[in-house]
Formats: C-alpha cells, structure tokens, sequence
C-alpha cells in the first residue's frame, strides 16, 4: 500500500517538462510497469488504476494476447507507417470492422483515418460536415468535450479550456444538453423551436455534434427519448448527426457504440481513445457514403495510417467482439459500481452526493471541485487512481478497464468507500 511521494523522483519532470502539465500533478509519483487494471511506479508500489489512460485502455495495460500479436507482426517486418497507403494490416482491420460491427447492425459506412487522435477526427468530422452541407453554423451542447485544438475547441463548452485558444471561436451555436434544466425539462423542444423559427436568430447548421454521455463534461447521459429526439430534428432539418463516441464508445457503455440502445444512425461517427484497444493512437472517422465528397488529398495528416494500432485494433475485435461475454459484463460489472457508489452517497455525512453514468462510464457527484479534489487525493494515498470531471471538477469519474477482474474491481471500490467515509467525516 503506497503511504509516501518520493518527490526527488520528479525533479526531472518539474525542471524540464512544460507547466501544462496535469496528470503528473494530481497522480504525484514515477510509473514504471503496468498490466491490466494494475499500475507500478518506481518503487514498487501498486494503484489500481480507475482512470484507464482517461479511457483509451479499455481492456487493461499490456493485454497479453494483444501485446503477442503486436510483437509477432512487428517481428515480420511488417509495415509500420504508411501514410495512407494500402496495407494488409488497414485492409483486415476495415472489413472485420464492417463484418463484426457494422453488417449485424445494417450500418453501412465508409472509414476515413484522419490522424492519431480524437481532436484530428473531430476537426475532420465539422470540416466534412461544412464541406458537404455548404453550411458553416455546428450546434453542440453545454458540457461538451471535444479537444482543445481550434476547431474542436470551438465545440466545447468549457471556459477554462477556451479561454486559452487566444483567438476568437466562431461557427458554433451551444444549445442546452438532456437534464441541463433539470429531469422534467426536454430540452428537444426548445431546439426544435430554435431550428423551426426564422427569426432565432440561429442559422440552419450543418451539423450537431453530441456525446451520448458527457465524459470529461460531468458523466451526463443523455436518455434514449432525448436523443431519439435530436435525430428527428436532424433528419427533418437536412441537419447531420455527428455523434462523438471518442470516449463513451468502444464498449465502455455496454455494447460496442455508445448509441446502439437508442438505434441512431448517425451521419458521421467520430471513434479514438480504445479503438486501437492497446493505447496506441488511433481514430476513425465512419461517414455514410453519400457524404464521402473528399477530393484525393484534400484533409491529410502524416500519422494517419499507424498499422501497429491497426493490429491491435483488429485483435481487440476478434477477442472482445464476436460474441456478447464482454458486453454483459460490462453492464454486470456496471451495476455493481453504480451500487456501491449509491451506498456510499447514502452512507456518507455529506448529502450532496450522487451517481451518474451509464454502463462502466459512471461518477460520484460530489457537489464541489473541493469535496471532489480531497476525495481524489485521499484515494490515491490509499492506491486508487481515479480523476475528476465536469465542469467544476466536482465529479469523480470512475472509468476501469472493462476486463477488470472482480477481486481487483472490489478492492477499487472498497479505496474509494473508505475515501469517500474519510474526507465526509472531516468536513462534516
């Protein structure tokens, strides 16, 4: 069990490295190894790691079988960058994407590989979204997360992120997200009204770009009527439907898309984080084909085809996708911290304390960034990583690996209990 810092460990960090930055901060030690749901520092100390590289290792660090796969295809001399060029690795990774995920859900989509990360995906997503519409106005919602590279950013509802754009942020219209008025208001209507009167004094957008649950805004999920909702708006406005399942996707919701319990058929899907399923970078645009209006060329980025993520990407959808194991146990484990984290609001002497989420993508409410941020710290000092969202960082994001084992998750919880109980009977 971890009980100190050794600060002299970071010295190298805080001398060399930018002040931008922010996990090395609130997680104040020297990592050195990881495997599954289990991260070692330097000297030898355990976390169990709540965090999941903010999403990005759905199915743990180091998988075995997909880490053997990387190594045997590295080992061949097989293609590592390529641009875009046609490789074996893109090729297999394409069709047992469409084969496994899109045919059984009669989705039909072409991909676009627009560079390392979700930002790059993000910016391709609006500009094609523009490009195809001839329209210029996005519509996203308050609490939106989406980057903070200029375009992406302008999406995103956050002030501490835009304040530091150091431009103005344009082409972007914020409408109120599902439960931003409270459980009885059905924000749908007033988006419906802005759309229908002419003088809203809101263009006709091209797009509406959303998270079917807000992860970095608050752990906000938006009901399956709401979004419903917001798709027959855009179909009856010729407005397209981008849904950002950057960090809600890829099985962390249960079923593979985020969006698949309310049967949308978004225009454009913007995938990262976990596809590669190893932490390697990776995102995918899936766009229907009418919107495919791309001349050769015309959106490029030198890192747009890393085949060792392609790799994993296509080992991760034979192990985890053929069949629905890890989706049921997704919601399994789902409900079991979503309870355990009802019993520790209703136990804990702060009553402002409440749960959030959908599946294995669930937060502790914690009324203020302060209750939160002790919270944190508390956990970490007990070998719990987990951090904090929304826009006061007032919410404590709980993201494991979705292959956590059940001893492992148990002890998790148990950090978190004790953390929660600690800091209440302080504060109180």
């Amino acid at each position: 069990m971890p009980t100190e810092t050794n600060s002299n460990s970071l010295s190298a960090f805080e001398a060399l490295e930018s002040e931008v930055r922010s996990y090395s901060r609130s997680f104040p030690v020297v990592f050195g190894k990881a495997a599954g749901a289990i991260l070692e520092d330097e000297e030898g100390c355990e976390f169990i790691d709540f965090l999941s590289g903010a999403g990005v290792l759905n199915y743990g660090h180091n998988e075995p079988d997909l880490l053997n796969g990387l190594i045997k295809y590295l080992q061949s001399n097989g293609i590592v960058h390529g641009l875009d060029m046609a490789t074996s690795a893109k090729r297999e990774f394409m069709e047992r994407f469409d084969a496994i995920l899109l045919r059984p859900r009669s989705l039909t989509y072409k991909f676009q590989f627009p560079g390392p990360t979700g930002a790059n995906a993000v910016e391709a997503a609006l500009k094609l979204a523009r490009k195809a519409t001839g329209r210029n106005t996005v519509i996203s919602f308050t609490n939106g997360f989406h980057g903070v590279s200029l375009g992406a950013l302008a999406v995103t509802g956050n002030r501490y992120y835009r304040d530091a754009a150091g431009l103005p942020l344009v082409g972007v219209v914020f409408m109120p997200y599902d439960g931003y008025f409270g459980a009885d208001q059905d924000t749908s209507e007033y988006l419906d009204k802005v759309l229908s009167d002419a003088s809203s004094g809101v263009d006709l957008p091209a797009a509406i770009i959303l998270e079917t649950v807000q992860g970095e805004g608050g752990i906000n999920s938006a009901r399956k009527e709401w979004l419903q909702s917001v798709e027959r708006l855009c179909r009856k406005n010729g407005i397209l439907l981008i849904v950002d399942d950057i960090q809600a996707g890829c099985g962390r919701t249960g079923s593979f898309f985020s969006f698949d319990f309310a049967g949308l058929s978004p225009d454009i899907i913007v995938l990262s984080k976990s596809l590669s399923g190893f932490g390697l970078p990776l995102s995918l645009l899936l766009l229907k084909p009418e919107l495919d209006v791309w001349r050769p060329g015309e959106h490029i980025g030198t890192f747009r085809g890393n085949n060792l993520a392609l790799v994993t990407a296509t080992a991760a959808l034979q192990k985890y996708w053929t069949d629905e194991k890890l989706s049921q146990g997704v919601l399994e484990k789902g409900r079991i911290i979503s309870e355990r984290l009802r019993q520790m609001a209703q136990n804990s002497r702060d009553h402002r304390l409440s749960v959030r989420g959908r599946g294995m993508m669930l937060g502790l409410d914690c009324g203020t960034g302060k209750l939160a941020g002790k919270i944190a710290r508390k956990a970490f000092e007990g070998g719990l990583v987990v951090e904090r969202c929304g826009a006061e960082d007032h919410v404590i994001k709980l993201l494991p690996p979705l292959t956590i084992d059940g001893e492992t998750l148990r002890r998790g919880l148990d950090i978190l209990d004790i953390s929660v109980h600690e800091v209440s009977k302080m504060t109180s």
